[in-house]
């Protein structure tokens, strides 16, 4: 079984949205599939073939989160520490063409987002700085082509 790594904050917030699935979106659905129901000939009811696909989603979404619940392996970013990247370290980096400086915490595959400063740890530019440290470049392939980005700091 491969354990899923995740913050504190992403462990939560995946809980989260396990409890409002199971407690508020699940029950709705059912009472909209019922009220569907009523309305009579089901074959041409719009409302409840998408109450139906509403559901199907729903409960897909929570064996997902079960299962990557179940394989969590929660890290503490509070209690790490040293000079080289790791999960969870905060990163900062200089694009070596712009000098344009960008700060991104390295984190779970699920609770990555990139506009927030969230980086996964399975992406190229994650992958390429596990294990380099301040003031090391790293190449990376993006879409746009390579790109070089030199550590400017590594916080914890």
């Amino acid at each position: 079984m491969q354990r899923v790594p995740m913050t504190v904050g992403g462990f939560s917030r995946m809980q989260d949205e396990l409890r409002r699935l199971k407690t508020i979106d699940r029950p709705a659905v059912i009472r909209a599939i019922a009220e569907a129901r009523e309305h009579g000939d089901l074959s041409e009811n719009a409302e409840y073939h998408a109450a139906r696909e509403r559901q199907s989603f729903i409960e897909g979404r929570v064996l997902e989160l079960e299962d990557k619940i179940s394989r969590a392996e929660v890290i503490d970013v509070s209690k790490l520490s040293g000079a080289a990247v790791k999960f969870g370290a905060t990163v900062v980096l200089a694009d070596e063409e712009t000098d344009e400086e960008t700060k991104y915490q390295i984190v779970g595959e699920d609770e990555a987002d990139i506009k927030q400063g969230l980086l996964s740890v399975t992406s190229p530019l994650g992958r390429a700085l596990i294990g380099k440290q301040a003031k090391e470049s790293v190449e990376v392939t993006t879409p746009r082509g390579a790109k070089s980005y030199e550590i400017v700091k590594v916080l914890f």
